[in-house]
C-alpha cells in the first residue's frame, strides 16, 4: 500500500469525525510518513511502522470526545404559558426598567466624554482670546498685561493638548466598552446549538 491509498483509507475510517479533525489526522500522519522515509525507510515501510489504517481509525476515534447531539426544541406546557401570562406585567416591567438602566449608563458615559471634549475645546478658544487678547493690550501701550495674557494664553493651549489626549484615550476606552457590551448582548440572544 502507498502513501495515497493509506491516508485514503485512513480518510475513509474517520468519516464520522468533523472536515477539520479529520484534515488534522490526515495531515498529522501524512508528515509522519514522510519523516520516517527521510529516514531511509521506504514507504510501505514507513506505511507499515504506523499500523493499520484500522488500527489508527479506532485509536483516533477513541481519543476524539463524541460530538454533542443537537438539542430538541422544547414545547412550553400548558402551565408556564399561563404563568408567562400572568406574570407578564411584572417580568415586562422589570425587563423595561433593566433596559432603562443600561440606556442610561450608556448616556451617562457619552455625557462625560462629551463633556471633556466641550472642557478641551474650550480651553484652545480660551487661548485664543488671550493671545488676541495680548495683541490688543501691546497696541494700547499696557505691555505688562499682555505679557500676562501671553502666559495665560499658553497655560490654556497646553492644557487643552492635554485635554485633547485624554479625550482620546476615555472616547476609544468608551467606544470599546460599548462595543464589548453589544456582543455580550448579542451573545445572549444566539442560539447554542454547539456548533463552532
Amino acid at each position: 500500500m502507498n502513501k495515497a491509498e493509506f491516508l485514503e483509507s485512513l480518510q475513509e475510517r474517520l468519516k464520522g469525525l468533523s472536515p477539520e479533525d479529520i484534515a488534522e489526522r490526515i495531515s498529522f500522519y501524512s508528515e509522519a510518513i514522510d519523516d520516517r522515509m527521510e529516514d531511509g525507510l521506504t514507504e510501505e515501510e514507513a506505511i507499515a511502522q504506523l499500523g493499520t489504517a484500522d488500527d489508527i481509525a479506532a485509536r483516533i476515534l477513541n481519543e476524539v470526545p463524541p460530538a454533542h447531539p443537537a438539542k430538541t426544541k422544547r414545547q412550553l406546557g400548558a402551565l408556564e404559558i399561563v404563568l408567562l401570562i400572568l406574570g407578564s406585567p411584572i417580568w415586562i416591567s422589570l425587563l423595561a426598567a433593566g433596559f432603562s438602566v443600561v440606556i442610561s449608563l450608556y448616556a451617562v458615559i457619552w455625557s462625560i466624554v462629551i463633556s471633556i471634549w466641550a472642557a478641551g475645546v474650550s480651553l484652545a478658544a480660551s487661548a485664543l482670546g488671550c493671545i488676541l487678547l495680548m495683541v490688543i493690550l501691546f497696541i494700547t501701550e499696557n505691555v505688562t498685561i499682555s505679557f500676562a495674557a501671553l502666559a495665560v494664553a499658553m497655560f490654556c493651549a497646553g492644557l487643552s493638548i492635554f485635554a485633547f489626549f485624554g479625550s482620546k484615550y476615555v472616547t476609544i476606552g468608551a467606544a470599546i466598552l460599548t462595543k464589548k457590551s453589544a456582543l455580550w448582548t448579542i451573545g445572549l440572544f444566539k442560539r447554542k446549538d454547539g456548533a463552532k
